[in-house]
């Protein structure tokens, strides 16, 4: 029993510092907790004053009295210097344990499985909404990466998707329902997603078997029944977006339906975004049916308020530039003054940037948009493991290369960083998510102050 009692009282003097250390995280700055406390006492005191005047003060006067001659006679007994901090510590004890019980039973209603503190939450909640304005354009699995890593820092983000995809899942609902391709929104909706980590599962998860079923994700069947439900894809990811609590905003770019084309070195002209990349020739123009397709109206609002402008990673020609193909969205981007970065791939990709440079990623952007679009490119420093690259170049795939003086030229500043996550089993490398917002975040604060 006296190893028990001797636990217990351990266990106590080492919770006791973390919740006193939690309590007076309620007094940080910015929660709008404070005031809102203040307020109520000060209500508390006028009720009081006005029910004393209501009543003409004659039982308060004499209630007030009363303690009056209690207070004089316990200090007849015990000297004020020592009954006063007595009963101020009691005072302050009664309202650490009212304070403590009421948090820990909204804490109890709203987050029942106890993972985080409330005042936790609300410190990062207050935190990533005063975060910058951060508009990301893109697609695929490289826009999904990025913000992954973002929403750490600001829940103020607009991702800009291409619709453009005509492959797979997502290009099947397209030719048999005739929506919109819903697969890098569905990417981008899951990488933004602050709910359960079931939720995010059941959004990704593709059936593996079925008649019909077969290789559909359940994200996309989700999205394109919301879409017939509410009318349109935009209204499909606002309701998607409560599901899955994202922190941010994901828009289209268009609500047109769009497919791209492309002109090879050969002659080939080549028809969806799919067959493109199959190809397997040199990229000379690119574009898209009907031309100039509107832009979502919210994509260019986001894009006038953003503090923040990244485009890429990704696909060059089949997931960043489509979305530069919507002429309003890049006019919308070439005009703002805020800080605009370009993330460039760290592989080439065959039938779309074999033997690109960094340099050759910049011309082809401001090629296909007629105009220069962002002021730096980040790129990656080091170069991947030996098993990597023998594993990409059999895929005819090889590092970009970061040619300084053609980018000088070009008139962007080059960030140089170290964002490579590499799969020792596979050999794949990809940006980590973690790494390229912070580093992405650091330049943007640093532009900030020049």
């Amino acid at each position: 029993m006296s190893i028990g009692l001797f636990k217990q009282v351990l266990q106590f003097r080492s919770r006791t510092p973390n919740r006193v250390s939690q309590w007076f995280k309620w007094l940080s700055p910015g929660l709008l907790v404070k005031r809102w406390l203040l307020l109520s006492a000060t209500g508390v005191l006028l009720t009081s004053l006005g029910i004393a005047i209501w009543i003409k003060l004659t039982p308060v006067f004499y209630l007030i009295q009363l303690i009056q001659d209690l207070f004089e006679l316990l200090t007849s007994v015990i000297p004020s210097y020592i009954s006063g901090p007595i009963v101020l510590l009691f005072g302050m004890i009664l309202i650490f344990l009212g304070q403590t019980r009421t948090v820990g039973s909204i804490t109890q209603v709203l987050m029942p499985q106890g993972d985080e503190e409330l005042v936790d939450v609300l410190l990062s909640h207050r935190k990533l909404h005063r975060g910058p304005k951060i508009v990301a354009i893109g697609g695929g699995t490289g826009l999904s990466t990025l913000l992954r890593g973002l929403k750490k820092y600001s829940a103020n983000i607009t991702a800009i998707v291409t619709v453009a995809d005509d492959g797979g899942s997502s290009g099947r609902l397209r030719r048999e329902n005739g929506v919109l391709p819903p697969g890098d929104i569905r990417n981008c909706l899951a990488a933004l997603a602050d709910e359960e980590k079931l939720l995010t599962e059941l959004f990704q998860y593709r059936f593996r078997a079925g008649n019909g079923l077969l290789g559909h994700s359940f994200g996309n069947l989700f999205l394109t029944a919301m879409s017939d439900i509410t009318g349109d894809l935009e209204q499909a990811i606002a309701a998607s977006s409560k599901v899955l609590a994202v922190r941010g905003e994901v828009l289209p770019a268009t609500l047109c339906d769009v497919n791209l084309w492309a002109e090879l070195a050969d002659g080939r002209r080549i028809e969806g975004e799919s067959s493109i990349t199959e190809a397997g020739g040199t990229i000379r123009t690119i574009g898209c049916t009907p031309a100039n397709p509107p832009a979502l109206p919210k994509a260019l609002q986001a894009i006038r308020e953003a503090d923040f402008i990244i485009i890429g990673p990704g696909s060059l020609y089949t997931s960043v530039i489509p979305n530069l193909l919507v002429p309003e969205i890049a006019t919308e981007i070439a005009q703002r003054q805020v800080p605009r970065i370009y993330v460039c791939n760290m592989m080439t990709q065959p039938g779309e940037t074999q033997g690109y440079t960094v340099a050759d990623h910049i011309r082809a952007i401001d090629s296909a948009c007629g105009q220069p679009l962002f002021t730096a490119v980040l790129a990656q420093r080091k170069v991947p493991s030996a098993k990597a690259l023998i594993r990409y170049a059999q895929e005819k795939s090889h590092p970009v290369f970061l040619d300084r003086e053609a980018v000088a030229q070009l008139g962007r500043r080059i960030v140089l960083a170290n964002v490579m996550e590499e799969d020792l089993e596979t050999g794949y490398v990809r940006h980590n998510p973690q790494q390229l917002a912070r580093v992405l975040l650091r330049w943007y604060s640093r532009a900030q102050a020049v």
